[in-house]
């Protein structure tokens, strides 16, 4: 299973101008830096979190079918399934019907039940495609507030430990950051 966003979000969670109050920054000549660090702690939470914060596009390609034809999305939540290709055994490509698949995108972890009626014979690897839509919503205040501290949380102490030789990659995350995302945290099965 592999999957990859096709759509990054529109926007951020975090303003610019939320991030320098939360710094306590006045000038702009940090912008730059300081919009890095708010994409740097989106991205960290949504794969710690395994979520989606603002809507985006995603493609999750898979070599088989899952036991039930059960596919388990591996972010959420989920809007919407946009589209689900199957590669026959020729290879050629056979797109499902809406009525072929249902979608509980609320559950943990979101899952696609799709119907016994799609092509059985799969062309090798990545041989089915799904598009997705995920994400709380298309602007920040869709996002949980919990969250959004969370980024807060990071880009701060992200920007305080900037000292010579930081690494983005090793600086981790505070104390009490865990607990600001426990509850939204999806466990992998």
């Amino acid at each position: 299973m592999t999957a990859i966003v096709t759509t990054p979000p529109a926007l951020e969670p975090v303003t610019l101008e939320e991030a320098r109050a939360h710094l306590r920054v006045s000038g702009t000549e940090e912008d730059l830096l300081i919009s890095r660090l708010i994409a740097a702690a989106r991205q960290h939470l949504e794969g710690v979190a395994r979520r989606a914060l603002l809507t985006q596009g995603w493609r999750l390609y898979l070599d088989a079918w899952p036991p039930g034809r059960i596919i388990r999305l591996p972010v959420g939540p989920v809007q919407s399934v946009d589209s689900i290709t199957v590669y026959d055994g020729d290879g050629l490509p056979v797109p499902l019907a809406a009525a072929d698949h249902r979608l509980d995108g609320q559950a943990e972890p979101p899952r696609l039940r799709v119907a016994a009626a799609a092509p059985a014979a799969i062309s090798g690897f990545n041989g089915i495609e799904v598009e997705f839509t995920a994400g709380y919503g298309a602007d920040a205040n869709a996002v949980p507030q919990p969250l959004r501290q969370a980024i807060l949380v990071l880009v701060a102490h992200w920007f305080d430990g900037r000292a010579a030789g930081f690494n983005l990659a090793t600086a981790g995350v505070p104390a009490g950051w865990s607990a600001l995302l426990a509850p939204y945290r999806m466990l992998r099965l």
